[in-house]
This record gives structure tokens, C-alpha cells and sequence, in this order.
């Protein structure tokens, strides 16, 4: 049939027509999806999943539980007072001279304090707080690398949901295309242009078209619920792509930084140090300890009317002779726990920096894909177009016409994936460094001290004291009391 012979009104015209105004829909919905309301920005997200985070509060709790480590620790150096009392009963038979039986009884009672403090041990208690102190550290470090997972975590969850969100707009955008390519087909197949093979293919794209939209409404809402958990909200309008972080650009110098800064590094190198003391406190414990021991108490006997009291001081030197090989066992039980966080310490330094270049190889390799797939995009988008002026005048068919739109489509779509999973593997390589916590990404948001509840309890305040009633303002603060 001559192409030539229609009119401007003809089907094969209106089929043009609609296609240009599909394309240019495609153009417009992506970039509404990329320029959408800013009500939720990255920044936003994170810290929304630092503030809310149950894993966080999980991991202070446990900080400040070794905080109180060292407290219980320090309280072995002062004196330790109890107070005690008892009430006895005795009874005594006998025969009287002339028959019958005889019963008297005493009833004692006593009430007593009783106090102990240690004078001497060869440092062992001090070895012991030292011990403690190490833990803390260490147990601050893993609370630092919970708060990069937690961010982390997030990023990737803006990210998806962006990603998905743009997804379901192409697809979206895909069905209409697809339905005025259909359209156009019906038109061409009533004038006898195309037969009915053009329109049953179109029919099927377009089903498969409708497939991919709810695959893509289904990984949407996916990564919506991800965003839920992980942030503590429902995602608004997502903003536009915020920019790449600033991140080291050699790798070499990234795994320096690493061996310095990662959290994970310090917890090892803090471990060990805790281990070496925990040798020198089982070495300690074959020592004698001297301890200085009072008394005081009074008795009373009811029966006698006698009321006395009583004190007593001294100085107490003792230790282990024998005890079944425990304390051989406990040393050496010490000194293995000590060698394998020294070998744990080798592994952690391996795992951050293998950690570190794997991280900056993705990253690189997701540039070069956002790179290839930008280009992609300009050339299915140019292959497209001609393909369709090609069918305007005959010499490509409906088929044609879907193949290069659902080119387009997947290039479209490698380019919103691709772009996405460069913000990830960029976040990705600043926690494999150390460096994505709240304060080294001026989040704005009140940071947790660490420190604060440590120095209130490091040297195991009693409630009454002054120190005492701040630590109860601190916890009335944090809600545990």
C-alpha cells in the first residue's frame, strides 16, 4: 500500500501523533519524578532512623550497663558495712530429786554491724577496674558501629523508595505508550494498513506492560515498608537526589583512615587491651589480700536480764593455699581468652580493609554503569524516534515501533537503578571507613554522650549523694525511671 496516498488526518498519521505524545510524556513523567515535592529529603531520613532507632537504644542500655561494670568495680575498694540479727531459743531438761521433770530456757537476742575494707591485694581490684574501663570502650565502639548500620540502613531505604517510586511512574508511563500504540494499530488494521497479527502484538505488550506496573507498585510498597522500619515513618514526596558525599578519593589513604577511625578496629584493639588485664587479674588471684574487720553489736538475754555489748577491730591477712587447680585453670583460661581476641584483632584488620576496597570497587563500578547508562538512554531515546518516523512512512512495522519503545524503557530504567546504587555504594565506602556517623554527617540532631552517664557512675555514686540525685535527673531524662 502507498504510505504516500493518506491524508494528515489518517490513521498512520494520528499513529505518529500519538506516539510523539507518549515520548514526551515519558520525558515529563521522569522529570516529575525526579523533581518532586521536597518534603523528605535524605538528610531527613537519617535522622529520623537515628532518633527513633530501637537497635540504638538497645546498644546505649548496654553501654550503660558497662558503665556500671566499672562502678561495681570501683565499689570493692570501699568499705562494704552489713548489718545482721538473730534471736535464739535454748531449752534444758532435767529430773527433779523428788520426780518430775525440770525445763528451763534462755532466749538471746543479737543485732550487729559488721564492716570490711580492703587494705591490700597486690592491685588486683585496680586491675579489675581497669579491666572495666577497657570494656567500656570497647563496648562504646560497637555502639558507634550499630549507629553507621542504622544509617546506612536508611540510605538505602531513601534510596529504594525513590528508586521504586521512579520505576512505577515508567512503568506507568510505559502503559500509556503502549495503549496509544495500540489505539494506532486498531485505527491501522480497520483501513487494512495492518493486519490482525500488529494488533494482536500490541495487545500483548501492552498486558505485559500492565504486568511490569504491578511488579513495580508491589516493589514500591516493599521498600515503603523497608523505609517504615528503618526510618520510623511514612515516606512523603521524595526529593530530588541530594549530592554525593564527600568521600576520600585514594584507597590506599581510605584504608588508612580505616585502621585509625573503624569502629570495629578500635573495639578489637580495645578488647585485647581488656583481655591483658584480665590475665594480670587471674595471676593476682594466688595473692593474699589483707582486709581491715570491725564489729559491733549487742545481746540481750530475757530471762537473765543481762544487756552487753560488744566490738571488735582487726586487721585480717589471708589467701589460697589449695583450691583444686581452679585458679591455675582460670589463669590459663585468661591467657586464651587473651590470645584469641589478639588473633580476632588480625581478622578485624583484614575484614576493614578488604571492606574498605570492595567498597570504593563497587562504588567505581557503579559510576561507570550510571555513565553507560546515561548514554544508553540518549540512544534508545534517538533510536526510538527514528524508528518512528520510520513506521510514518512505512517501512518499519508496529512491532518495530514496541521493541525500540521497550528499549527506551530498559534504559530508562538501568539509569534510575543505576544512579541510586551510586548514593548507596557512596555512603557505603564512608562506614567502611569509619566516617558515617551522625556527628561526622552534621546531622543536626543532639548527638548520644557517651560519656555523660559514665561520669556520673565511674566512681559509683551512692542516691543520696549530690552525684546521685544528677544521675536520677539522667535517667528520668532518658525515661528508665
Amino acid at each position: 500500500m502507498n504510505v504516500t496516498g493518506f491524508t494528515a488526518a489518517g490513521p498512520l498519521t494520528r499513529f505518529a501523533l500519538n506516539m510523539r505524545r507518549a515520548v514526551r510524556g515519558v520525558a515529563v513523567v521522569v522529570l516529575m519524578a525526579g523533581g518532586a515535592a521536597q518534603a523528605d529529603t535524605l538528610a531527613d531520613a537519617l535522622v529520623g532512623a537515628y532518633n527513633q532507632s530501637g537497635l540504638l537504644e538497645q546498644n546505649r542500655a548496654l553501654l550503660r550497663a558497662a558503665d556500671e561494670d566499672v562502678a561495681s568495680t570501683v565499689a570493692g575498694l570501699r568499705p562494704i558495712i552489713n548489718w545482721s540479727a538473730d534471736i535464739t531459743r535454748s531449752m534444758a531438761y532435767g529430773n527433779r530429786p523428788g520426780g518430775g521433770t525440770i525445763r528451763t530456757g534462755d532466749t538471746d537476742i543479737n543485732a550487729g554491724i559488721i564492716a570490711e575494707l580492703l587494705l591490700y591485694d597486690f592491685g588486683q581490684q585496680r586491675l579489675r577496674i581497669a579491666a572495666a574501663k577497657e570494656a567500656v570502650l570497647a563496648t562504646r565502639q560497637t555502639l558507634i558501629s550499630i549507629e553507621q548500620q542504622v544509617l546506612l540502613r536508611a540510605v538505602a531505604a531513601y534510596m529504594n523508595v525513590q528508586r521504586n517510586t521512579r520505576f512505577v511512574e515508567l512503568r506507568r508511563s510505559n502503559v500509556r505508550v503502549i495503549s496509544e500504540s495500540l489505539r494506532a494499530a486498531r485505527d491501522r488494521f480497520e483501513v487494512g494498513e495492518v493486519t490482525r497479527t500488529d494488533v494482536a502484538q500490541a495487545e500483548a505488550r501492552l498486558a505485559s506492560a500492565r504486568s511490569g506496573l504491578a511488579g513495580a507498585e508491589g516493589d514500591l510498597n516493599q521498600a515503603i515498608e523497608e523505609y517504615i522500619a528503618s526510618v520510623g515513618k511514612r515516606p512523603g514526596s521524595l526529593a530530588r537526589q541530594p549530592r554525593l558525599p564527600e568521600i576520600i578519593r585514594s584507597v590506599d589513604s581510605a584504608k588508612q583512615v580505616a585502621m585509625r577511625n573503624h569502629p570495629d578496629m578500635l573495639k578489637a584493639q580495645f578488647d585485647v587491651a581488656s583481655a591483658d588485664l584480665n590475665v594480670r587479674v587471674a595471676e593476682a588471684a594466688v595473692r593474699p589480700r589483707m582486709t581491715l574487720n570491725g564489729t559491733l553489736g549487742v545481746n540481750d538475754e530475757f530471762n537473765s536480764n543481762n544487756f552487753g555489748q560488744t566490738a571488735t577491730v582487726g586487721v585480717q591477712i589471708g589467701g589460697p593455699i589449695y583450691q583444686g587447680g581452679l585458679l591455675s585453670s582460670t589463669t590459663r583460661r585468661a591467657l586464651a581468652q587473651r590470645d584469641a581476641l589478639r588473633g580476632a584483632l588480625h581478622v578485624v584488620r583484614d575484614n576493614v580493609r578488604q571492606n574498605v576496597g570492595v567498597a570504593y570497587a563497587i562504588l567505581t563500578a557503579t559510576r561507570a554503569s550510571a555513565e553507560a547508562s546515561s548514554e544508553a538512554v540518549r540512544a534508545a531515546r534517538v533510536a526510538f524516534e527514528g524508528v518512528r518516523e520510520e513506521a510514518n512512512l512505512g517501512a518499519r512495522t508496529t512491532l518495530d515501533v514496541l521493541n525500540a519503545e521497550q528499549e527506551l524503557l530498559d534504559a530508562q530504567a538501568n539509569q534510575i537503578s543505576a544512579q541510586a546504587d551510586v548514593f548507596i555504594a557512596a555512603y557505603q565506602v564512608l562506614a567502611s571507613t569509619g566516617q558515617l556517623t551522625a556527628r561526622q554527617l552534621n546531622l543536626g540532631v543532639q548527638s548520644y554522650d557517651p560519656t555523660l552517664y559514665y561520669d556520673l557512675v565511674d566512681d559509683a555514686p551512692v542516691p543520696s549523694s549530690q552525684q546521685g540525685q544528677q544521675l536520677d535527673k539522667v535517667l528520668r531524662a532518658l525515661g528508665k525511671e
